[in-house]
């Protein structure tokens, strides 16, 4: 997306992720707090302080302090709700520094944003040449200037720790502005790059979610899911973010089911549970010594074929199939019976006099006076 004077934004991101305002129609709470959340591009937010008292609302282009300098941003809360968003994402509030708002953004300032917006895909690609050729084991991942285009953060990627004190030195003298240099996860870089996940829609990272959090692959084993990291994986080679947003409802719906899934002793022999569907409350289980004999029971029903067992009872379960062979049984009987299309005799072919004219024609008279003569 180009900037313009409605968005300065250059990402796709800001449109989807303010396709619905969900908070449109809260109250006015700028009197209680005056602490402001501020958008920059793609995901990064800070905070300042309206000490100027300014009538600032979501969606207003303002112009904030920096040290040094200033920048260009968005506001996305106000008042009491962006005191409680600060209060939550920064752990020590104590040594974090508000800045001030200085002014909504007029035309000149997102003009110059502009500007610096244009030179952030050619300082990327010079950048990362630099570090190649330095050997540096990083990469650099994205460019963003600040609105007065005299700062650059760029943002790499690194296993571990990195010397980059030369390459600094080289990035302020080629391009002659101050450098801020911010490591990042994969997760991050995926939020920065954009792209479309296995769903359909954009990716989280880059649309709406600003917290990465680390996820376990006992969040997948959990909800029943694949334990193949490759297939749980997303753009960004991690675990999905999406596998925490059902996690609480399959943990709710699996406190029902006992702690350990224990073998069933039936008539037929010893199941042993292999998938467990915890929305439905049930499960799958396979006869011991058979091959392909698959069945499911509900959480009630294994509730009391284990206190059966536990008296010394076998009970009989009637398997799954068992009732795809009785299907199979009828739908033979029916089909016997309605095969009569055999029963109906052929009417009688048409005989082509003309057709048996023009052969008799052709015929060679010696063959037929020797026929005759045979019989």
């Amino acid at each position: 997306m180009s900037c313009n004077g409605c968005s300065f934004n250059n990402s796709t991101s800001d449109t989807l992720a303010n396709s619905y305002d969900w908070l449109n129609d809260l109250p006015d709470t700028s009197d209680q707090s005056d602490i402001v959340e501020v958008k920059f591009k793609t995901t990064r937010k800070e905070y300042f302080k309206n000490i100027e008292g300014l009538p600032l609302k979501r969606g207003d282009k303002v112009v904030v302090a920096t040290s040094p300098g200033h920048d260009v941003g968005e506001v996305t809360l106000t008042g009491y709700l962006a005191e409680k968003q600060f209060k939550q994402k920064i752990k020590n509030p104590g040594r974090y520094t508000l800045n001030s708002v200085y002014r909504k953004a007029t035309e000149m300032d997102i003009e110059k944003l502009q500007q610096a917006r244009l030179r952030e895909k050619e300082t990327m690609i010079k950048a990362r040449q630099a570090a190649s050729e330095l050997g540096l084991n990083m990469k650099i991942g994205d460019v963003e200037f600040r609105g007065d285009n005299k700062k650059a953060i760029f943002y790499y990627i690194a296993e571990g720790r990195v010397d980059f004190r030369e390459l600094i030195r080289i990035y302020a003298r080629d391009f002659r502005i101050k450098v801020e240099m911010k490591q990042i996860g994969a997760r991050q870089e995926a939020g920065l790059i954009g792209g479309i996940g296995s769903c359909g829609r954009e990716l989280c990272c880059s649309s709406w979610r600003t917290d990465f959090s680390s996820i376990s692959s006992d969040a997948a084993l959990k909800q029943g899911l694949s334990p193949s990291a490759q297939k749980m994986a997303g753009a960004c080679g991690k675990l999905k973010c999406c596998l925490l947003y059902e996690l609480d409802a399959y943990i709710e719906a699996g406190n029902e089911f006992p702690r350990e899934l224990l073998n069933l002793e039936l008539a037929k022999g010893t199941a042993k549970p292999f998938k467990t569907d915890y929305l439905k409350k049930e499960i799958w289980y396979i006869l011991e010594g058979s091959v392909g004999v698959t069945f499911n029971l509900s959480l009630k029903q294994v509730k009391n074929i284990i206190q059966k067992n536990k008296r010394g009872l076998k009970p009989e379960v009637n398997t799954s199939t068992e009732k795809i062979e009785e299907k199979e049984t009828k739908l033979e009987v029916t089909l016997d019976e309605s095969l009569d299309r055999f029963n109906n005799k052929r009417p009688p072919r048409k005989k082509n006099n003309k057709r048996r004219n023009n052969r008799s024609k052709n015929v060679n008279p010696k063959f037929t006076v020797k026929k005759k003569q045979e019989k």
